[in-house]
């Protein structure tokens, strides 16, 4: 039996959601939209929130792939140094333009990064719980993100 996802990392991954439930509930509910832009401003209204937060959870996430490849050794090493940094060049070059492109182009970001993840976990260089975290939590940041792609 694998060990449990650690308590704090998931309440925080759960965290980690709140910014893309956001963008869900000011794209759906008008008065949510109306307070949230004339209190915080317009940067953090769906789809700007989930497009800005998206890109920064993909170069986060970069980043602890990063911490995944000083595990490996040698020639893996190198391979899985490469590989932690597409997730954040994608979100870097690929989740401009207008909102519905951006959306759709973050969430092959993701899907690209639930495979690296898998990859990693695979290898023995991501823990024995991260499958069980990352899955459901790229799910649903992909379905917050279809919201806006098909509202």
């Amino acid at each position: 039996m694998t060990a449990p996802i650690p308590r704090s990392a998931l309440l925080l991954a759960i965290a980690g959601l709140l910014p893309f439930l956001w963008g869900v509930a000011t794209l759906l509910i008008d008065p949510a939209y109306d307070l949230a832009y004339s209190t915080l401003g317009g940067r953090f209204v769906a789809p700007y929130v989930q497009l800005n937060y998206g890109q920064v959870i993909l170069a986060f996430m970069s980043g602890v792939l990063w911490g995944f490849a000083t595990k490996a050794r040698a020639e893996q090493a190198a391979i899985c140094y490469a590989l932690s940094v597409i997730p954040a060049l994608w979100a870097f070059f690929m989740a401009g333009g207008g909102p519905v492109s951006a959306a759709m182009n973050l969430i092959f970001g993701y899907l690209g990064l639930l495979a690296l993840d898998w990859q990693f976990w695979r290898w023995g260089l991501a823990p024995g719980w991260w499958m069980r975290l990352r899955l459901p939590m790229t799910l649903a940041v992909i379905a917050c993100l279809l919201v806006g792609v098909f509202r």
